[in-house]
């Protein structure tokens, strides 16, 4: 145990973001460099090593917080890191973008702020790349079989990087034209700087995965012939069919998926573009979605200089505490301040958007609202509510309904779904085609990236043990394991 009485010493204290003023001028992380290591030992110290480590549950992952909690609380940074990625590909991927399950399910969370784990984890990995903790870790020898990975993300990362170590010949084909999928292209550079992405990339490399980009299965390659090429496929396509708003005025110009105006952004930061295709300069923004994707929007508009931001939610707006019916270690439904909504903006709760307008060029100009209750679990219009509100540029965060089943990929597989659209797969993440498995939100549906990076290597189990009979690799879940709930 680091400190016996760490958790009664000393309070929560989180990053220390830099000012409002200054980070919407920049795409530069919005945390203070080196904020966070001068109090982490302190903020480690309140870990509890609990009998029963609850954050081990929160986390899908498995980490082995209470012990890097001790190793971080000793500064002995290369053992945190050796522990840390024990049961984590990508630490700092998720130390940035995880809403931490596990604080939500840390014991000291009963009754106090619970612990910064996800600070304590940042601040290791971190330390680890600065030090040069962080190697390749090549196969000793090679088993002779080879593998495609289908995808970038978090999921078909994790998936080639375990089986490159077991010893496999791994491919990643990516049909965008750079590695990461949504980390690469879906997160703005405020939340994650995109050097974190290709020094992983680097290390892979040099442990052996190839990477081919700008190769779309199901288009540029037929699925069928795919399969033929390799011993085994891994399919972690993400779950990118993005859930639609049809109602009248949708066709209007200025109307936009989440998932067409944020990597825009990103481009301009990667040299492609002097200025985004789509931008919220001067313009009256609206946002519909209240989630994680809706919030990077609203980051991203503040930085193109937008006139106002607006963020709509249909759903109410939550507490600050938890409900009844949401106790802990649930990971509950609360009021979030993002570092997007620090910096300005209004976010409107319980309305429904029911129609776009226009001007006589055919761009939209206002979006017409009304405000709704929930009835029998339906939303339902509350008579006299109805409003406009101005709006020259609209993304639309709603969410993803399942895998891209355009492309051809899932139909030249032959691959089954389930009832909610993702590609089905029994205990060992196989599909119903032989040699074929599938990992992350394409298997899943849309979730955390905690989730994807477990989905990853539990699935590289499956492969493993599918091309040699047997397989030491962890797999941390099961297909149908799922968050902590009531």
């Amino acid at each position: 145990m680091a400190d016996p009485k760490g958790f009664l010493t000393t309070g929560r204290e989180v990053a220390e973001t830099r000012p409002v003023s200054e980070r919407v001028k920049d795409w530069n992380e919005v945390y203070k460099p080196g904020s966070l290591l001068p109090i982490i030992s302190k903020q480690a110290s309140r870990c509890m090593d609990c009998g029963i480590p609850f954050c081990h549950n929160g986390c899908p992952l498995g980490n082995l917080i209470p012990e890097w909690n001790d190793y971080a609380y000793r500064e002995d940074w290369a053992e945190a890191s050796e522990r840390l990625h024990a049961t984590n590909n990508f630490p700092e991927f998720t130390g940035r973008l995880c809403p931490a399950p596990c604080e939500s399910a840390c014991v000291l969370g009963i009754n106090q702020p619970p612990v910064t784990i996800k600070n304590v984890e940042v601040t290791i990995i971190d330390k680890a790349w600065d030090s040069g903790d962080v190697t390749p870790q090549p196969p000793e020898r090679l088993s002779g079989k080879t593998v495609a990975v289908i995808g970038s993300g978090p999921a078909g990362l994790a998936a080639a990087q375990q089986l490159t170590r077991a010893g496999h010949t791994v491919a990643v084909y990516e049909r965008a034209d750079r590695i990461g999928g949504l980390l690469r292209y879906g997160i703005p550079e405020f939340k994650m700087e995109k050097r974190h992405i290709n020094r992983r990339i680097e290390q892979m490399r040099a442990e052996g995965t190839k990477f081919r980009t700008e190769v779309e299965i199901g288009r540029d390659i037929d699925a069928a012939k795919l399969r033929k090429r390799y011993d085994a496929v891994v399919i972690a396509a993400g779950s990118t069919t993005a859930r639609d708003l049809p109602v009248p005025g949708r066709e209007l110009n200025g109307i936009h998926q989440a998932m067409e105006y944020l990597p825009l952004s990103n481009k301009v930061q990667e040299g492609d573009f002097v200025a985004p295709p789509i931008t919220a300069e001067g313009k009256h923004v609206v946002v519909i979605g209240g989630g994680d994707t809706g919030a990077d929007c609203v980051g991203t508009a503040h930085r193109q200089g937008a006139a106002s931001v607006t963020q709509l939610e249909i759903m109410a707006k939550p507490g600050t505490e938890r409900n009844a019916n949401q106790p802990w270690p649930t990971f509950p439904m609360l009021y979030k301040v993002t570092s997007a909504h620090e910096e300005g903006g209004e976010r409107v709760y319980s309305v429904s958007t029911t129609r776009f307008e226009g001007d006589e060029d055919g761009n939209v100009q206002f979006l017409h609202l009304v405000e709704v209750e929930f009835k029998d679990g339906r939303p339902e219009p509350k008579p006299g509510t109805e409003r406009k509100i101005p709006a020259q540029l609209v993304t639309l965060a709603m969410g993803f309904t399942g895998t891209d089943q355009e492309n051809g990929l899932v139909q030249q597989f032959g691959l089954e779904l389930d009832a909610r659209g993702n590609v089905a797969r029994d205990a060992d993440f196989a599909t119903n085609v032989p040699g074929v498995y599938v990992a992350g939100d394409a298997g899943r549906g849309q979730s955390l990236i905690v989730w994807a990076i477990a989905e990853g290597r539990s699935a590289a189990k499956g492969v493993d043990r599918f091309l040699t009979g047997h397989s030491a690799l962890p797999a941390p879940i099961r297909p149908t394991d799922r968050a902590l709930t009531v």
